[in-house]
């Protein structure tokens, strides 16, 4: 019996099938710890429309990985098997391209104690290492993803998700070091900014992906999950807790998902 969803094609040999949905992500995709990824959450409702989900990337897997970097071959190699058959690529990607304290700290000026608002803490202009240039990086590298996509499945609708306002608590996983925080006081952001820092990230990546689908016309649509979770649905700052999933899926991808026949309730 086929399951919800694969992380390994030899599973999907080993079980005979064959997906209908591609995953290219992240930990969001990944996520290996208690309560799972967004995709042990999601892929039950794709398997009602018969959606059978394939997983390709890993944690820690950045947007321009996709096309030129560690997982552009996987990638290539899952869209020329499954392509043809393929009705549904979801793409979590942009997250960690700004995430960790080597990919954070050079956006960020490096002493903030005067600063009044967010914007003013990253550096300005579109010119690395600037926030404005590595968003014009990730925009690149979805932009190009999504060509392929279309040229190799062109049955399939792409969605874009832009994660939560992550919190910079200082919380990573079992115990060790956050992705955000660190970044944030030694470039002596004030504590009252710190937030409005990651939103404003956020935010950024959101307007990217607005742009894609503005570009790519009907055949991409983002799932806009900001705003959706409180602070006791964060597992640490940069993964919610299994609720905290479950209730991204049936708030944001369930009724845009089942709205288009991909997902049922």
């Amino acid at each position: 019996m086929a399951r919800d969803f694969y992380w390994h094609a030899s599973q999907l040999a080993e079980d005979g099938v064959m997906p209908g949905v591609l995953a290219i992500g992240d930990s969001w995709f990944w996520y290996p710890f208690p309560g799972g990824a967004l995709l042990h959450h999601l892929a039950p409702y794709m398997r009602k429309k018969e959606r059978i989900v394939f997983a390709v990337g890993h944690n820690g897997a950045e947007a321009i990985d996709y096309v030129d970097g560690v997982y552009r071959e996987e990638v290539a190699q899952a869209l020329k098997l499954y392509g043809d058959g393929l009705t549904e690529v979801l793409i979590s990607g942009g997250g960690n391209d700004f995430a960790g304290f080597n990919d954070l700290r050079p956006l960020l000026r490096s002493d903030n104690r005067d600063a009044r608002t967010a914007a003013e803490c990253f550096l300005p202009g579109t010119e690395w290492p600037s926030l404005g240039w590595l968003l014009g990086v990730v925009q690149d590298s979805l932009s190009r993803l999504i060509a392929r996509i279309q040229q190799q499945a062109p049955r399939a609708h792409v969605y874009l998700h832009n994660y939560d306002y992550a919190i910079p608590s200082g919380k990573g996983v079992l115990g060790g070091e956050g992705w955000l925080l660190p970044a944030l006081e030694r470039t002596y952001v004030p504590a009252e900014l710190r937030q409005d820092c990651i939103r404003y990230a956020i935010d950024g990546l959101s307007d990217v992906q607005q742009a894609l689908t503005r570009t790519f016309g009907g055949t991409v649509t983002q799932i806009d999950s900001r705003g959706t979770l409180s602070a006791e649905h964060w597992a640490n700052e940069m993964h919610p807790t299994g609720k905290g999933f479950e209730k991204i899926v049936r708030e944001r991808w369930l009724p845009v998902l089942a709205e288009r026949g991909a997902a049922s309730g």
